[in-house]
C-alpha cells in the first residue's frame, strides 16, 4: 500500500495542526498497534491504532511516530520494523524505514531497534510529552527512562521534559472536527452499508438464517475493500431484545421482526446503522405500533443536530417521544413528566440515543465541557438510534408486545445549514420497508 499526495498532504496537515495546539516546546509520541494472535500461529486481521492512522497512514503494525515541532531534521519521525528478506517472504511486504519516507511522508525514519538510541535526541530540549501512559507497559517505561535520564543530566545545560500530558486531550478534540477527506471517507462508508441493508431486508425470509443475512451484509463491504468496522448484529425475533447480540446463528421465523446493526468501515472510517423489519414483510399491528414510536424519536431527534444546539438535546427529545409513546400504547403508566423523572423509560430503553462516529465506531470527543453538554459544530458526525427493546416475558405487559426489539439508527453530519443524513439510502418508514421487501 502507498499514500497518493492526497492524502499525504492530508495527513500532513493534521500533523501540522497537533504541532500548533501542543506547541513549539512539546513533542508527541504516537505507537501504532501489535498483530494479536487469534490461535497459534495465526492472528486477527489486522487494524491499525485509530490515532496513529490519523496523524500517520502507515499501516503496519509495531511502528511508533514522533511528531517534534521545529526540529532541524524533520518533525515527523517513524520508527518501524526492519525490512527482513525472510519475514517478508512468509508474511508480506514491509515498507522499511526507507518506504516510510518515501511512500508516507516521514522527514526521518528508523528501525524501530534503534528508538531508545534516538530518543533522548528527540526528547532533549522539550518541556512537555504528548503521549498516553498505561496503554503501552513496554514503551513506558522506554519513555519514562530516557526522560529520566535527561533529567539527570540537565544540569549540563540540556532542557529535560517536565510534564507528560495525555495525548487525548488535544488529539481527539482534533479528531472530533471531520475534514472534507474524511468526510468523503463517511459518505462512501455510509453509501455502501446503506446498500447491505438493503440487500439483506431483500434477502432475509422464514427459514432463513442470521448467519446467512450476515454473509450477504459483509459480502457488500468486501466488494468494496472494505470490512465490518464492528461485529454485526444480526438478531432475530426474542433476539433483537439483546442489545450486543452477536451469534447471529438462529433461524428467522415468519412473524418475527429482525434487528440489524452493521456498519463497513473504509479506510479506517466506519458507518453505523441500525434497521429492523419483519422478516415476512409484513409488520404486524403491535410490531408497527411500537415501530412508530422509535420512528418518530429517530426523526425529532435527528433535528436537533444543528449547529449551536446542545449535544444533549438528541436524548432528551427522544426519551420524551418514547414515553410518551410507551404510555400511548399501555407499555407505561403515569404521567410523562414524572416517568421521565424517575426514569421508568429504562425498563424499555435503557442506552443513550447516540454517540460521536468516525474512525472508530463509538467516536473519540468529549460530550461535556466545563460539566455541561458542549454545543454541535459543523464537521461532527453523531449516530441518532433510538430504540425499544420488550422482552419476553415481562410481567404487566399484553403479550403481544413480548419480544419485540425496535431500533433506528442513521448516521448524521452536522453542517452550518443544519443535519444531513448519511444514511437516508436505507428505507424506515413502514411502509417504504414493506414495499422494498414485496418487491424483492
Amino acid at each position: 500500500m502507498t499514500l497518493s499526495t492526497q492524502e499525504v498532504r492530508e495527513h500532513a496537515r493534521r500533523r501540522k495542526e497537533l504541532m500548533r495546539r501542543i506547541g513549539a516546546d512539546a513533542v508527541a509520541i504516537i505507537p501504532a498497534s501489535s498483530e494479536v494472535v487469534r490461535a497459534r500461529d495465526t492472528h486477527f486481521r489486522f487494524r491499525q491504532n485509530s490515532d496513529f492512522q490519523y496523524l500517520s497512514g502507515f499501516p503496519e503494525p509495531d511502528a511508533i511516530a514522533v511528531i517534534a515541532p521545529g526540529r532541524k531534521e524533520g518533525e515527523f519521525v517513524l520508527f518501524t520494523r526492519r525490512r527482513d528478506k525472510d519475514s517478508e517472504i512468509w508474511h508480506g511486504r514491509r515498507a522499511g524505514p526507507e518506504g516510510a519516507v518515501e511512500r508516507y511522508g516521514a522527514d526521518q525514519a528508523f528501525n524501530i531497534d534503534e528508538l531508545e538510541r534516538e530518543l533522548p535526541k528527540l526528547l532533549m530540549g522539550r518541556e512537555a510529552v504528548h503521549y498516553t501512559l498505561g496503554e503501552y507497559p513496554e514503551l513506558d517505561g522506554k519513555i519514562t527512562g530516557v526522560v529520566r535520564y535527561l533529567r539527570e543530566v540537565s544540569r549540563r545545560g540540556a532542557a529535560a521534559p517536565t510534564t507528560f500530558t495525555a495525548l487525548e486531550t488535544t488529539l481527539h478534540e482534533m479528531r472530533l472536527l471531520k475534514s472534507k477527506a474524511e468526510i468523503a471517507l463517511m459518505r462512501k462508508a455510509t453509501e455502501v452499508s446503506a446498500r447491505a441493508h438493503v440487500r439483506a431486508m431483500q434477502m432475509a425470509r422464514p427459514g432463513r438464517y442470521e448467519w446467512q443475512v450476515m454473509a450477504e451484509i459483509q459480502s457488500e463491504f468486501e466488494r468494496e475493500n472494505m470490512q465490518p468496522g464492528y461485529g454485526s448484529i444480526v438478531g432475530g425475533g426474542d433476539n433483537a431484545c439483546i442489545l450486543h447480540y452477536t451469534e447471529n446463528n438462529m433461524p428467522l421465523r415468519d412473524g418475527d421482526l429482525l434487528l440489524i446493526d452493521a456498519g463497513g468501515e473504509l479506510q479506517g472510517y466506519t458507518a453505523d446503522i441500525t434497521r429492523t423489519f419483519p422478516v415476512n414483510g409484513k409488520f404486524s399491528a403491535a410490531q408497527k405500533a411500537v415501530y412508530e414510536i422509535v420512528l418518530e424519536a429517530n426523526k425529532l431527534a435527528i433535528k436537533t443536530l444543528k449547529a449551536g444546539a446542545s449535544a444533549g438535546k438528541p436524548h432528551e427529545v427522544a426519551i420524551r417521544i418514547l414515553t410518551e409513546g410507551m404510555v400511548d400504547i399501555g407499555l407505561l403508566k403515569g404521567k410523562v413528566d414524572e416517568l421521565i423523572a424517575q426514569e421508568k423509560y429504562r425498563q424499555f430503553y435503557m442506552h443513550g440515543t447516540g454517540h460521536w462516529l468516525g474512525m472508530d465506531v463509538h467516536d473519540v470527543g468529549r460530550y461535556k465541557l466545563g460539566g455541561k453538554y458542549r454545543k454541535f459544530e459543523p464537521g461532527m458526525i453523531m449516530t441518532v438510534e433510538p430504540g425499544l427493546y420488550i422482552a419476553p416475558g415481562t410481567p404487566d405487559i399484553d403479550e403481544q408486545f413480548w419480544g419485540i426489539g425496535i431500533r433506528i439508527e442513521d448516521d448524521v453530519l452536522i453542517t452550518e445549514n443544519g443535519p444531513e443524513v448519511l444514511t437516508s439510502g436505507v428505507p424506515k418508514s413502514v411502509k417504504d420497508i414493506e414495499s422494498l421487501i414485496a418487491a424483492a
